[in-house]
C-alpha cells in the first residue's frame, strides 16, 4: 500500500503535518471495473491519484467511443477543461478494471492551500495533460506515436488493446498493428 508521501512525492516536498492534512481531507475509494468516476456532461470536481487499476477517458456520441486519455496507477486523473473552467465535461471517466483511488475534492484543495502554502505545489497535477500535448500538437508519425507513449507510459502497451491503444492514438487498429509488428 503507498503511503501518502509516496503519493505526493511528484507534486511537492510536504511535512509531517502536511501529510496528516492530506489525509484528513483525502478519501480512498474502491471503484469497480466500468463504474464512472465522472459522466459525460458532469462538471469534474475531483482529482483521482490512482493506486490501482486502470482507467479510460472516452468521449462518446452513442455511437463510437473516441478513447481520450489512458490512465495508469501511481498518476493523477481528472478532466482538465471541466476542472478548471468549472464547465461540464466533454469526456467520461471510466474503470477498466477494479481499482483503489485516492479523491481530493476542488473544495478539499482549496482548504489545504488555506491551512499550508506547500499544497500550492498541488498545481503540478495540472500540468500532467502535457503528454497529450505533445502527442497531438506535433506531427508525429504513428511510429513515433507509439514510440512515445511507450517510453512515457509504458504499461499502456501492456494493459489495453489495440483498439483502446489505437483510438488513443488517433490511428487505425490495422496501422498500430504494423507498427507493432516492426517493434
Amino acid at each position: 500500500m503507498m503511503s501518502t508521501q509516496e503519493i505526493l512525492a511528484n507534486v511537492g516536498t510536504f511535512s509531517s503535518h502536511d501529510l496528516l492534512l492530506f489525509e484528513e481531507k483525502a478519501l480512498r475509494k474502491i471503484v469497480k471495473k466500468n463504474d464512472k468516476v465522472l459522466r459525460q456532461g458532469e462538471i469534474c470536481q475531483s482529482v483521482y491519484f490512482i493506486l490501482s487499476g486502470f482507467f479510460v477517458q472516452f468521449q462518446s456520441d452513442d455511437v463510437t467511443e473516441t478513447i481520450i486519455d489512458l490512465h495508469l496507477p501511481k498518476e493523477w486523473m481528472f478532466n482538465h477543461p471541466s476542472l478548471i473552467d468549472q464547465m461540464p465535461s466533454g469526456t467520461t471517466i471510466k474503470a477498466f478494471e477494479d481499482a483503489e483511488v485516492i479523491e481530493l475534492s476542488l473544495i478539499s484543495m482549496h482548504e489545504l492551500i488555506a491551512r499550508s502554502q506547500s499544497f500550492l505545489s498541488l498545481g503540478k497535477v495540472f500540468g500532467q495533460a502535457n503528454h497529450r500535448t505533445y502527442l497531438f500538437d506535433n506531427a508525429l508519425s504513428p511510429a513515433q506515436k507509439y514510440d512515445y507513449i511507450k517510453n512515457v507510459k509504458p504499461f499502456i502497451v501492456q494493459v489495453f488493446p489495440v483498439k483502446l491503444i489505437a483510438s488513443y492514438l488517433k490511428i487505425t487498429p490495422e496501422t498500430l498493428s504494423r507498427v507493432r509488428a516492426n517493434y
